[in-house]
This record gives structure tokens, C-alpha cells and sequence, in this order.
């Protein structure tokens, strides 16, 4: 476990532009790590990471605030010094029960071995108790270590690289013994049945800890580590050659390819379409870029994410002022915000119910399934037909229970979820004569990768200013909802029904960022639009974009 030095705000931006849209950076919680030299040199900037004689993107200088990735075989490891103590406690618990359980084993049914085969097999058992205390005694030796020094003073821990070659090069007879065991067991035995099936089963043990050693050796992997070229200078190198610039753009373009893999991977289960395999690379770029400059192992982002959150309750209770100074409002402005505060509680349960059946059974755990539970499984009545939309499943009867609203008070429900294309849906509010679209937030991997295509573009607005810039992937998605409501004619159906009513645009979180956008491309055809946008994101918008909008 670690923790920060001065831990801050880092930001990360796929494609930092100039001006205002510089400030459309993806802001990610997290340390803000300083634990290489960067110095500036013939108008570029690079940094070596500490012991790793890899180039590194220029960080600013300050107090070491992470440990660097350990160097073993000449190359980095997305593992630290310091983080090899709990999952070598956990090692050790297995492999100190697996030796006894083997000890006991032996010692009660030692007599039982004098069957065709058995001399193998007691053979087998004697040697595997000593390999056992062998790499029982070389855990403890790395647990030991691993908890010596502290954060930023790793020296008595210098001695944990040839521990783990040591380690790792026990695994070659574990595994060669093992083997002979696999090939013993399967040409039969002849000796006591429990006899056997305790062979069977230290053999299989064997084999489980093996697997799984591989496996934690392959997610320490760091694919960027690289081979540290011998004899290459730590100190800071400038950049102003071109075999430097080769070799950073070399990275990046590594650093993306590898991010793209891991994105690829953990969302499998999506589908591959155009905005999916843009979203995919945006993704990467923007993962890349953020780590490309730091030396950060996974323990330290979670270290960084933990300080963050334990500031941030420290935040939520600040000490008490001073002095207080009190100013009652007007009897005009009261009114006025008691009006606004009663909306806003009333146009929250229509951004509640674009979320559909699961937050409505979150919100009502012991009776939500009993009410809408009938929706999902009777077939649909002419009061669905009145509403447009697709795959309402079970969604219409959560919906008509969070708003108190009946079925012909609806125009269009859509649970179309894909990246860029959010669900929503648009209502008739006879009780504030109003026309509501309600957008969905984050509730899928879909949304997700929507969040994070963090890059920014050009808001396609009547903007004055030349810089009006918004988050691409919430851009996109305002664009799609936007596409729905005015090309498919849905507005236009709803103000057919209700010509007097006016337009109030509702989302939280996600589709609280897509509802904002959503209103200032609707400002021109609807005047008179409103948006109550709940939890929206940061980076949503430059200044610039918001000043020349409405003033």
C-alpha cells in the first residue's frame, strides 16, 4: 500500500488544444506524481524513470510522491518494492497449510507405500516437503523485506530483486516436480485409495499454484516496460535529436496499441461498430496520454484514489466560520426560490425515470419488483401501442410509477443503448404544461465509454466565438438525441398535441451533460427551453462557448 506525498489533481486530455478548449482536459482524481527530474533542454523536455533507463514525458519537479515500477530481467514491472506483502502473506498462508497437509499425509500413511510404485511416490512427497520449506522460507524472506523502509525511502528494500530471481527460479524444479507427479498419478496407483487420492490431489495443488503464479506474473506484465538499454545515463536527455523524437513517438504510439487491447478486452461484450471502435481508440488515447508521463504502479492509483476520497470528507465538513453574515430575501425572491426548488424536485423524478426498472427497484427495494414485476411478463395492451419508442421490456411500468404520469401522457420511450446513443424519453407534464425529455445517464458499458471519449470538438451551435468546444462523447450523444427529437418529428408530434406548452430538458449525470447540450442546440427553434441538468460532468463545455451563447 502507498500513499502520496502531495497529492493533487492530475489531468488528462487525448488532444490538448490552445485556449479555452485546453480547459476541456478529462479531469481524473488521482496523485499528482513527481518522482522523476525533468529539466528543460533545447526547447524539449524528458525525463528518465528512476532505475527503468527508459525516456520519460516531462513531469514537474517536486517531492517524490510514488514508487517507481520494479526493473527485473531489464525491464519494468507494473509492481513496486513495497507491494509484494499482502499477496505474500496470502502465499505463504496457502503453502504453509499445503506442507502440513502434505507432512500429515506422509506420516500417517508412510506404511501404506510399499506398494508396486510406492517407493516413487514417497520419493515424490519427501522431496516436494523440502522444495515446500525451501520457497516457504524465500516468502517470508520477501514478505520481511517488502515491509521494510517506507514510501520514500526504498533502501532497505534494495535486496528484493534478487529475492524474486530466487523466487522465480524455484518455479523451474516445483514445476519439473510437478510433472513427474502428473506422470506418476496417471500411470496408476496401486497403493491404499486414500493414499492415492492424497497424491491426486498435491499434484492438482501443485499445479493450481503454478497456473495461478503465471497468470499474477502476466497482469504484473508491463508491455511498455521495454528492455533498459546497458550503460544508457539516467540523467535527463533533450529531445531536440531525432532518433528522441523517434523513439517518444514510438511510445506513444506502444502505449496506445496497448491501451486499445486492454479497452477491447474488458468490453467484449459489446458490439464492434463504428462508434464502438472510435470510442475504443479515443479510450486508449486518452489512457495513454494520462499515464504516458508518470511511473505509477496500479497499488499507486489506488493509494492516490483513497487519499482523494479521505480529502474529500475532510472538504465535506469544512470548520465553522468566523463570522456569519445573514440576508433574509425578498418576499419576491423567496417565492421566486421556492418555485425553482419545487421544479427541480418535480423534474427530478422524470431524469430518475429515464434510468428505467433497476434504479426504480434500488429506490424501492422490498416493493419494485411486485410493481412492475406484471409489466415484464403480460403482453403488451393497446395503451403501449399509444407510445412510440423501443425496448420498453419492463421498463414502461417503473416509468409510469416514478412519475405518476398515464400512458397517453407519453410521445416516445427509447431504451436504445449504444455508444453515443443514449436512451431517453418524452413526456406530456399536464401539471407544469410542459413538453419533458428526459435522458438517461451512466448505467452501461456503452455509457462508459462515452464518458470517456474525453477529447474535445467543435459544438456545432450558432456560437459568435471561434473557440466553442464540448466534450466529444456527450457531444455526440446530444447530437444523436437531437437527430431523434427533430428529424423522426417527435417534437413536432408533441407540440402538435400541446402547441401552448413549453420545452424542459432533464438529465442527471451523463445524460444531465447530454441535456445541456441538447438545450443550447434546441435555443434557436424553442426560445423559451429550460434544462435542469442534475449532477452534470465537468469539462462539459470551454467559457468561451457558454459567454457567447447567453450573453
Amino acid at each position: 500500500m502507498k500513499c502520496t506525498c502531495a497529492p493533487g489533481r492530475a489531468s488528462a486530455q487525448a488532444q490538448r488544444p490552445s485556449g479555452d478548449r485546453a480547459r476541456l482536459s478529462a479531469r481524473a482524481p488521482g496523485p499528482a506524481p513527481a518522482c522523476a527530474c525533468a529539466e528543460s533542454r533545447g526547447g524539449g523536455r524528458v525525463a528518465r524513470a528512476p532505475g527503468s533507463g527508459r525516456l520519460r514525458a516531462p513531469r514537474a519537479a517536486g517531492p517524490p510522491s510514488a514508487m517507481p515500477g520494479m526493473v527485473l530481467f531489464g525491464r519494468r514491472w507494473a509492481i513496486a518494492s513495497d507491494d509484494l506483502v499482502f499477496p505474500g502473506v496470502f502465499e505463504l498462508l496457502v503453502r504453509v497449510l499445503w506442507w502440513v497437509g502434505i507432512l500429515m499425509l506422509y506420516l500417517m500413511h508412510r506404511g501404506k507405500l510399499d506398494c508396486p510404485g510406492g517407493v516413487l511416490l514417497s520419493s515424490y512427497l519427501i522431496v516436494l516437503l523440502v522444495l515446500l520449506a525451501i520457497i516457504i522460507g524465500t516468502v517470508s524472506a520477501i514478505v520481511c523485506v517488502s515491509m521494510k523502509g517506507t514510501i520514500c525511502n526504498p533502501g532497505p528494500r534494495k535486496s528484493m530483486s534478487k529475492l524474486l530471481y530466487v523466487r522465480l527460479a524455484l518455479f523451474l524444479p516445483e514445476m519439473v516436480w510437478a510433472s513427474l507427479g502428473a506422470a506418476w498419478i496417471a500411470d496408476g496407483v496401486q497403493c491404499d485409495r486414500t493414499v492415492g487420492s492424497g497424491i491426486i490431489a498435491t499434484v492438482v495443488v501443485s499445479w493450481l499454484i503454478i497456473v495461478s503464479t503465471v497468470l499474477t506474473i502476466l497482469i504484473v506484465f508491463d508491455p511498455l516496460g521495454g528492455k533498459a538499454a546497458p550503460g544508457a545515463p539516467l540523467g535527463p536527455q533533450p529531445l531536440d535529436s531525432r532518433e528522441s523524437s523517434q523513439l517518444l513517438s514510438g511510445l506513444r504510439t506502444a502505449a496506445t496499441g496497448v491501451w486499445e487491447t486492454r479497452v477491447r478486452l474488458l468490453c467484449c461484450c459489446i458490439g464492434r461498430d463504428d462508434h464502438t471502435r472510435v470510442a475504443f481508440s479515443s479510450t486508449a488515447e486518452l489512457f495513454s496520454t494520462y499515464f504516458s508521463d508518470t511511473d505509477l504502479v496500479p497499488s499507486d492509483i489506488a493509494a492516490g484514489l483513497a487519499l482523494l476520497h479521505q480529502q474529500q470528507d475532510h472538504a465535506r465538513s469544512p470548520p465553522e466560520p468566523t463570522e456569519v453574515v445573514t440576508r433574509s430575501p425578498g418576499p419576491f425572491q423567496a417565492a421566486d426560490l421556492d418555485a425553482e426548488l419545487e421544479s427541480c424536485h418535480h423534474y427530478m423524478q422524470f431524469a430518475a425515470a429515464a434510468y428505467g426498472w433497476p434504479l426504480y427497484v434500488y429506490r424501492n427495494p422490498f416493493t419494485g419488483l411486485c410493481r412492475v414485476g406484471g409489466d415484464c411478463c403480460r403482453r403488451r395492451t393497446a395503451d403501449y401501442d399509444l407510445v412510440g419508442g423501443d425496448q420498453l421490456n419492463c421498463h414502461f411500468g417503473s416509468i409510469l410509477q416514478t412519475t405518476g404520469l398515464q400512458h397517453r401522457d407519453f410521445i416516445h420511450i427509447s431504451f436504445h443503448d449504444k455508444v453515443y446513443e443514449l436512451p431517453f424519453l418524452v413526456a406530456l407534464d399536464h401539471r407544469k404544461e410542459s413538453v419533458v425529455v428526459a435522458i438517461r445517464g451512466t448505467m452501461s458499458l456503452q455509457d462508459i465509454l462515452t464518458d470517456l471519449s474525453a477529447e474535445s470538438e467543435p459544438l456545432d451551435i450558432e456560437c459568435e466565438a471561434q473557440d466553442c468546444w464540448a466534450h466529444k462523447g456527450i457531444s455526440q450523444a446530444a447530437r444523436y438525441v437531437y437527430r431523434r427529437l427533430v428529424d423522426d418529428g417527435i417534437l413536432s408530434q408533441a407540440f402538435s398535441v400541446a402547441p401552448e406548452y413549453r420545452l424542459v430538458i432533464v438529465g442527471h449525470s451523463l445524460g444531465a451533460g447530454a441535456a445541456a447540450l441538447l438545450a443550447l442546440m434546441l435555443k434557436s427553434p424553442y426560445p423559451q427551453v429550460r434544462c435542469y441538468a442534475f449532477s452534470p460532468p465537468r469539462g462539459l463545455l470551454s467559457k468561451r462557448s457558454i459567454s457567447a451563447r447567453f450573453h
